[in-house]
């Protein structure tokens, strides 16, 4: 069967919201009332639809964002259910760059927390509509209106009861909704209905100018007014919606199921995020529209590498139809792909169908060559859309095989974790000659190794990575060596001389190189200048009367950048130098290229040990999030790492948001500390800043630590 749906009657909808919230249940319970499955799925024993994973079972929370959908009143919902653990943030923000509508969901009992904030700001960020979802209402000791009053403080007072229930606690049996003035509500509800309704009321009015003055001028519009303006006060997010529930009772979940199909955006509301993404055809710019009519443009979002269905590709479509059996553009590479099988998922089940219009979402499988992010269309001439935002992973593991020959599945598979996760990264770090995995946190990346075991057979031993210092210099110096080696026959021989001095970290280019620093007034009988900017390094050669032959001056050039790879100090990379070779003697016989590539190597080292040496650290831009109460405690604790403090600012919900500058050693398992400062309610993000030298008592440590291997040539 095909995939077959008016666009104005397909809501698409992530669940985000923090851990343990019960999004996952949630998830099931509405696909149950729509009839998408024939029994209510338990996370608990292990039969949701949503989490599927070995490893989601193991650990009883999600870890992927699952693709699940249903029909009810007529209209598709298809319904993504995200992970609510920060260290799984990135799978959340795939699901929210695929939808309309975010739906946060909140537990009664543990109220705002850490990723309902972030959620909430991210969908906020994007545009999308937000409904909000107070799960768990069945639990002893609820305090709904004072969990509503902390959401109005933390998101705003348009955030408002759509519904409630009869009473909370494990008595709760029913939910009204506070549209309907003529609905007779019982005594023991929790909250003041009257009041309730007024501020939906407000909410919904304010969207429309002319049904806010009927309002304030007659003090009351109809049923039907308020019903055909709730869509545009969700769109223009003058109404966030509050919505009572428990899932696992079922209660409050065929209502959540009703709203969402009558009153959610559809896929026509996408127009905003295709303004100023404009194409031509035939000569003429017009602005894409969501249409079936219009040409086919769509977005990879999700990922995954199933062992039994193979390589997925899920795409949202913007706009226009996409056909199985056909041809699509990757607009990143420019490559050609054939689309054989188009499937919708139902968690881990599929079914294939042959088309897909603006808003569906359905997988492309066994198609090489897509990544998360990419646009695919039928013509290169389509617009590309922007790609999501995710965060700079920042917790590294450098790993190795426990077993010797394992590192060829070890790369496969990394590469391919990877690919579904865009917090995680995957470097071969040459200066440290570490394989190093980032993500979010320890537990993103022990969820990566059991991955790595489970699906590809590999098991790693795992260390923290080393810190990338760089070494320079803060001073001139000079250093010779004479390599003589005669060993029967032929022999080697050459001698270099050479000066070596800083070079400003300002200069960029070669051109640059050269008005600054390499020319004619300073070096007099200056030959020629080379310039790598990868270690703002130059190579100056000033040899006079041919003490050294043309011949062997690249290699010289070659055994100086061997020794900036490697180091000298403690056996880190060496940049922001400049080598100026004067003299040297040769040989006729005995003299080669790779006797003189020693001999530079070893005359560097000389004189680079001459000029004052000095480690460089890197150092990064930290903006630390935390609830306001904690602020003294994290900001008397920054100075022990020493870090300096920028500023601070305060955000909607008695929130501080704090900018600082720290040396990443300090810094490496700051998530960890910064946990316990705050009972889990911080969050932080940090990006590289800049390189600063390392206070010398601190590289003693350093270098005395650094265990350099003797590689030279003998």
């Amino acid at each position: 069967m095909a995939v077959k749906h008016v666009v104005e009657n397909v809501r698409d909808i992530a669940l985000v919201g923090h851990r343990a919230a019960g999004k996952s249940s949630l998830a099931d319970a509405l696909l149950f009332d729509a009839h998408a499955v024939d029994r209510l799925g338990s996370v608990d024993d292990g039969t949701s639809v949503a989490d599927a994973d070995d490893e989601e079972h193991k650990h009883h929370f999600s870890i992927d964002t699952h693709v699940l959908h249903a029909d009810h009143d007529g209209k598709h919902l298809n319904i993504l259910d995200a992970p609510g653990s920060p260290d799984f943030i990135g799978a959340a923000l795939e699901a929210l760059a695929a939808v309309e509508t975010a739906v946060i969901v909140i537990s009664a009992v543990n109220g705002v927390e850490m990723n309902t904030r972030k959620m909430f700001q991210e969908a906020t960020t994007l545009g999308l509509s937000r409904a909000i979802v107070i799960n768990k209402l069945d639990a002893d000791n609820v305090d709904l209106p004072g969990l509503v009053d902390t959401i109005q403080a933390a998101f705003g007072k348009n955030c408002v009861l759509f519904n409630v229930p009869d009473r909370t606690g494990p008595g709760m049996r029913e939910i009204y909704c506070l549209l309907d003035p003529r609905q007779i509500l019982p005594p023991s509800l929790p909250v003041d209905a009257g009041s309730a309704r007024s501020q939906l009321i407000e909410a919904v009015v304010e969207s429309d100018e002319a049904l806010l003055e009927k309002y304030l001028s007659e003090g009351k519009v109809t049923l039907a007014e308020l019903e055909a303006d709730i869509t545009r006060a969700m769109d223009t997010g003058t109404l966030i919606p509050i919505f009572c529930a428990s899932a696992k009772k079922d209660k409050g979940v065929k209502e959540l199921l009703d709203a969402l199909s009558r009153y959610g955006l559809s896929p026509a509301f996408s127009r905003k995020r295709l303004e100023g993404l404009q194409v031509g055809s035939n000569g003429s710019a017009h602005q894409l529209e969501p249409t079936e009519q219009e040409e086919f443009v769509a977005q990879v979002f999700k990922v995954v590498n199933d062992k039994f269905v193979g390589h997925l590709s899920f795409v949202r479509v913007l706009a226009g139809k996409l056909q199985h059996n056909h041809n699509v553009v990757n607009l990143r590479s420019g490559q050609t792909l054939r689309v054989g099988h188009l499937l919708e998922a139902q968690g881990k089940t599929t079914t294939q169908v042959h088309e897909a219009g603006p808003g569906d979402i359905v997988a492309i499988a066994k198609v090489e060559g897509l990544e998360i992010g990419d646009t695919i269309a039928y013509t290169n001439h389509a617009p590309k859309i922007p790609l999501p935002h995710f965060p700079t992973p920042m917790f590294g593991l450098a790993i190795e095989p426990k077993t010797r020959g394992d590192e060829q599945k070890i790369s496969v598979g990394l590469h391919k974790l990877a690919a579904e996760d865009p917090t995680v990264k995957v470097t071969h770090d040459a200066q440290t000659h570490e394989l190093v995995i980032s993500g979010v946190s320890q537990l993103h990346l022990d969820i990566i190794r059991e991955r790595l075991k489970a699906r590809f057979g590999v098991e790693v031993n795992a260390k923290d990575p080393k810190i990338p210092y760089r070494e320079t210099i803060n001073g001139d110096g000079a250093g010779d060596h004479k390599h003589k080696k005669q060993t029967g026959g032929r022999g080697q021989f050459a001698e270099v001389h050479m000066r070596i001095y800083p070079l400003a970290r300002e200069i960029k280019d070669q051109a640059q190189c050269e008005t600054e620093f390499a020319n004619k007034s300073r070096f007099e009988k200056l030959r020629s200048v080379h310039y790598d900017p990868v270690f703002n390094f130059a190579f100056i050669d000033h040899t006079v009367g041919g003490s050294i032959p043309n011949n062997f001056l690249p290699a010289i050039e070659k055994g100086c950048k061997e020794m900036l790879e490697r180091g000298v100090l403690a056996g880190y990379r060496i940049q922001d130098c400049a080598v100026e070779v004067h003299f040297g003697k040769y040989h006729d016989v005995d003299s080669s290229e790779a006797a003189f590539k020693t001999a530079a190597r070893h005359a560097f080292k000389k004189a680079f040990m001459t000029a004052r040496p000095s480690l460089l650290e890197p150092i990064v831009k930290l903006e630390i999030t935390v609830p306001t109460k904690y602020t003294g405690a994290v900001l008397g604790d920054l100075p022990t790492k020493r870090a300096h403090v920028e500023n601070q600012d305060s955000l909607p919900g008695d929130m501080t948001v704090i900018y600082a500058r720290a040396p990443l050693s300090e810094v490496a398992r700051y998530a960890a500390q910064l946990g316990g400062m705050t009972q889990g309610q911080g969050s932080y993000a940090m990006e590289l800043s800049h390189y600063e030298m390392v206070p010398a008592n601190v590289q003693q440590q350093i270098v005395s630590r650094a265990q350099l291997k003797d590689v030279e040539d003998e």
